[in-house]
């Protein structure tokens, strides 16, 4: 069996889980979340957990008995703890601002960028060069960050740019040390 999809979810004190023939909903204190899986894979809750079995060995099916355990594990984190990520912004002048629904953002071009927040996703702003991306789900999270970072990539030569906080940029040499040696 997958290593992954072995193992079982807890689920953790008032959350609800409700599983059907193909669709699992899991409830907690932050939200709602559900997911359509395939027919191949089976879900079942019996005492507290959440268990995944597949009904053969067949790659295909081995393949989405790791990944929907993985998803399913996500959701009931999501619902219950939620995710964030961090961005900062490096460079002189690059800034950002919440204005209602948009995140203004100053990255060097000529003109600011607005970046619509979709549904779903809270934006928050401790100090005007660093954004906090919160919200249930971890691949909205993980989308709606690379998106602003795909604004203003960080270059490997000054540092400037929109980076995660746990970003390391591998710095290059400029023309001016490369040519001295």
């Amino acid at each position: 069996m997958s290593n992954i999809g072995k193992q079982s979810i807890t689920i953790p004190d008032n959350t609800e889980v409700k599983i059907t023939s193909n669709s699992i909903t899991v409830k907690g204190k932050l939200g709602e979340l559900s997911l359509n899986f395939n027919s191949l894979i089976k879900i079942s809750e019996k005492d507290g957990s959440i268990t995944l079995s597949r009904s053969s060995d067949k790659r295909e099916h081995r393949e989405l008995h790791g990944l929907y355990r993985a998803l399913v594990q996500n959701m009931v984190i999501g619902v219950n703890d939620g995710f964030s990520k961090e961005l900062n912004l490096v460079g002189v002048g690059y800034t950002s601002e919440k204005k209602g629904d948009f995140l203004l953002i100053n990255a060097g071009y000529s003109h600011p960028i607005y970046f619509q927040i979709p549904n779903g996703i809270d934006v928050d702003l401790p100090d005007n060069t660093t954004i906090i991306i919160k919200g249930i789900n971890k691949q909205n999270v993980g989308d709606v960050a690379a998106k602003i970072r795909e604004i203003r990539k960080p270059e490997p030569y000054k540092g400037k740019g929109i980076k995660y906080s746990d970003e390391r940029i591998r710095r290059k040499a400029g023309k001016t040390v490369a040519s001295a040696g």
